[in-house]
């Protein structure tokens, strides 16, 4: 499978948080009836100064040790309010050279994008807000919506969906938008697969069955500029049609733009560069078109991994994924 990058394994390095540090893990060998939790009183040792290869009981990510889990019989987590988290929270932090903003409110977030999933090497250390991780329950990380929020997470091949409570930071794997717990993803069929193409809608406590206004996703988050100064962005998806509905396809949006001469420059710059399957889509966003420079679609999130790889490397900036239907 494809590994995830969690968030552990860069907030811990002291980027992200203050004083995070990480405890040995419970076994991984069933589900528990909660959320794992620490020893009151138990010092928690440091490992921000331990090398990576050293700072968890175990080298690989996987699933449980023993039999598999009945995921069906584990219930979604009920959204309600919440005070934010002491930890995970600052205004704006830096990963790997990328800065980061939290969004102010979660209300009215919807994003598409790739999932990835976590399990047995992080259960039980602490994730971003200072809680154990615990594989059993249906939890994500997250890399700018507020900590804790609730959100559901659609799978867009499968139509299957749960509701998670976010309560992590991550995933900074390139191209990935929320990393599930192991629950999360056995439940909607993103495990063993690894990744999966997934809709992320946050669930406002107060109103919980009501579907909120879509905003521009990511607006929280802090993206490169596109070629010709454009924010890299895209316009909010529409609300998840059935599984019998069409084949999500994968694209990477290489700029966002008001003038469509500037996407046009874009584009030129790209061939220019080696790059085909280009297009220009012109979309309504907030009563303005916006022209959006888009390569696809892509075979699939390996193609989508390598060609962005490639577009970095070629000077042209951090594309972002879009998915359609």
């Amino acid at each position: 499978m494809t590994k995830p990058r969690h968030a552990l394994a860069v907030v811990l390095l002291g980027l992200v948080l203050v004083g995070c540090a990480g405890r040995k893990p419970r076994p991984a060998s069933g589900p528990s009836s909660g959320p794992a939790t620490a020893t009151r009183g138990t010092a928690l040792p440091a490992e921000t100064s331990r090398p990576q290869s050293e700072r968890y009981h175990k080298n690989q990510d996987g699933g449980p040790d023993g039999p598999p889990v009945d995921v069906s019989k584990i219930p979604e987590p009920v959204p309600k309010s919440e005070p934010r988290s002491r930890y995970g929270n600052r205004e704006s932090y830096s990963v790997l050279g990328r800065t980061y903003r939290l969004m102010p409110d979660s209300r009215g977030y919807v994003e598409r994008g790739i999932a990835s999933w976590y399990g047995n090497k992080f259960h039980g250390y602490m994730t971003s807000s200072f809680e154990p991780y615990d594989m059993y329950a249906f939890s994500a990380a997250h890399k700018t919506l507020p900590l804790p929020s609730f959100a559901r997470v659609t799978n867009l091949e499968n139509g299957k969906s749960v509701v998670v409570r976010v309560n992590d930071r991550g995933p900074f794997h390139e191209n990935r938008l929320i990393d599930l717990s192991y629950a999360a993803a056995v439940r909607i069929g993103v495990w063993p697969k690894g990744t999966g193409l997934v809709e992320v809608r946050a669930i406002d406590p107060e109103r919980p069955d009501a579907l909120p206004p879509t905003q521009l996703a990511s607006a929280g988050s802090a993206r490169p500029s596109a070629p010709g100064g454009a924010t890299v962005g895209a316009a909010p998806p529409p609300a998840v049609a059935s599984a019998a509905g069409a084949k999500p396809r994968i694209y990477l949006q290489l700029g966002a733009f008001g003038d469509r001469a500037n996407a046009e420059r874009t584009v030129a710059n790209a061939k220019r560069a080696g790059l085909d399957r280009l297009d220009i889509q012109s979309i309504a966003v907030d009563g303005r078109t916006v022209h959006r420079v888009r390569i696809g679609p892509l075979a699939d999130v390996d193609a989508a991994d390598a060609m962005t790889a490639r577009v970095e490397g070629l000077g042209l900036g951090a594309p972002r994924v879009a998915i359609e239907r």
